[in-house]
């Protein structure tokens, strides 16, 4: 894409961003100011040096005039072409002369009938003056003298070829100054505008980080009396979240670490009902079994909340490691499903906690086994300082309307609510918030698209590791 189809675009998607429009105003600020200044110095300079040439002119002409005037007294003007020859000195000049009723012209030949049309009016008035104009396509200045005492009228072309190109030389330096100073302009606009937005710029990411779960993220302090009140809000407020979220989170922790012993209890107990289920009537075995499937799916739920809780409150952080993804992924499966792993080659390895990247692998495998119809296909691919991790599966696919939501947590897309027949299939809602939260620990991405052929393709996307 061109840059002007970039600019395009850029104003097609509404007005340019803060720093740029700064930016913007310097350069032309910048060049307003230097084109105004050029333009005065071109003036006068320009104005300066053709009075200088032409009051040259002038008193050449004067002196020039005086001698052919004594000339003309002294000898008849058949006599004269030696004197004029003389006179015109650089080929480009010219020397007319009308006297005795005809032209006597030395230099560069011009015919006194092109002549411009002023020069002919102070010919006929017998005026003394001079006229810029192009003769014979060369800039000049002519000078009309009429000479004293007599009706002859002295004319001379002086070329002004080498001032033109002065001239043309000074347009163009202040051209190119006027353009250097537009481009010094929008730079330092760019820099003031990077300062200046610094602290902008400085909360903008602190509170990106903030949102992405970083609760850590603060702003650096600042002596300014402008800036300082608003990072010492900000930095207060994001330790108000993070205690909170922190005691949020150990409250959820120890509650569900309470609520393990009981519910260890209760599934001994339904185990033993189970056991003697073929001794309770219709309506007693239904219940069992409905018992049964909630206690399991409540204490997979308290140990989600645990892992959850753990992650909230900074704990249970392990020393990463190199771990084969190929390898983790076959273990998994070998436990699941007889599904094939495709892998790129070379093998890729990434640095992790291997306890929680086990975890986010069963998730995604169990999330296709219970909503997604099975697994067909799980691959592991290279690419660019990345590996993916892809896990397809038969299921009717995820809407575009819900693919960020079903990573959130006790969130079940379109079952939400639904006990259905199978109370241990619906799950809790945290299994792939508990994905997104170990992935994002370790650096990498989460998604969901469309599989080609129909279903749903969950992919994580973590940072390589070469091999050791």
């Amino acid at each position: 894409m061109s840059a002007g189809s970039r600019w395009r675009e850029r104003l097609r998607r509404g007005p340019l961003p803060l720093r740029w429009r700064v930016a913007v105003a310097f350069a032309v600020v910048s060049a307003v100011v230097a084109a105004l200044f050029a333009l005065v110095t071109f003036r006068l300079a320009a104005n300066y040096m053709f009075d200088q040439r032409e009051q040259s002119a002038l008193r050449q002409a004067s002196v020039n005039e005086r001698l052919v005037r004594d000339s003309l007294a002294s000898r008849a003007p058949g006599q004269l072409g030696d004197l004029l020859t003389g006179l015109s000195g650089n080929p480009d000049t010219t020397i007319a002369l009308w006297t005795a009723g005809s032209w006597l012209v030395r230099g560069r030949h011009v015919e006194p009938g092109a002549l411009p049309a002023g020069i002919h009016e102070l010919l006929g008035a017998r005026h003394a003056g001079s006229q810029r104009a192009a003769v014979g396509g060369i800039p000049t200045l002519a000078v009309v003298l009429p000479i004293e005492g007599t009706a002859s009228m002295y004319v001379e072309l002086f070329p002004l070829v080498e001032l033109e190109q002065i001239v043309g030389f000074l347009r163009v330096v202040l051209v190119a100054g006027v353009a250097t100073s537009t481009v010094l302009g929008f730079g330092l606009g760019r820099w003031a505008s990077r300062r200046a937005l610094r602290p902008l710029t400085e909360l903008t990411v602190a509170a990106g980080r903030v949102a992405r779960g970083d609760l850590r993220a603060r702003l650096p302090e600042h002596a300014d009396a402008d800036l300082a009140p608003l990072a010492a809000s900000f930095n207060r407020t994001a330790g108000d979240l993070e205690r909170r979220v922190r005691r949020d989170a150990r409250f959820a922790a120890d509650v569900s670490h309470e609520l393990r012993s009981p519910l260890t209890t209760m599934l001994n107990a339904v185990a033993v009902l189970r056991r003697r289920r073929g001794e309770l009537p219709p309506a007693g075995r239904q219940a069992v079994d409905l018992l049964a499937a909630d206690v399991r799916r409540f204490h997979r739920m308290v140990i989600d909340l645990l892992e959850i809780s753990r992650g909230d409150a900074g704990a249970d952080d392990r020393e990463l490691e190199t771990c084969d993804l190929a390898e983790l992924v076959r273990h998994a499966l070998a436990q699941r499903s007889d599904t094939p792993v495709h892998v790129d080659n070379p093998p890729p390895t990434v640095l992790a906690d291997r306890r929680r990247l086990d975890r986010v692998v069963a998730n995604l495998l169990d999330n296709a086994r219970h909503h997604g119809g099975g697994t067909v296909r799980v691959a592991i691919r290279n690419v660019p300082g990345h590996v993916r991790l892809e896990v397809d599966d038969a299921g009717p696919g995820v809407p575009p309307e819900l693919r960020e939501e079903i990573f959130e947590r006790f969130t079940r897309g379109h079952r939400a609510g639904d006990r259905g027949h199978d109370t241990d299939d619906t799950g809790s809602g945290l299994g792939l918030a508990l994905v997104a939260q170990h992935v994002h620990r370790h650096g990498g991405t989460t998604w969901v698209e469309d599989r080609p052929g129909g279903g749903a393709r969950f992919i994580v996307e973590l940072p390589t590791h070469p091999r050791p």
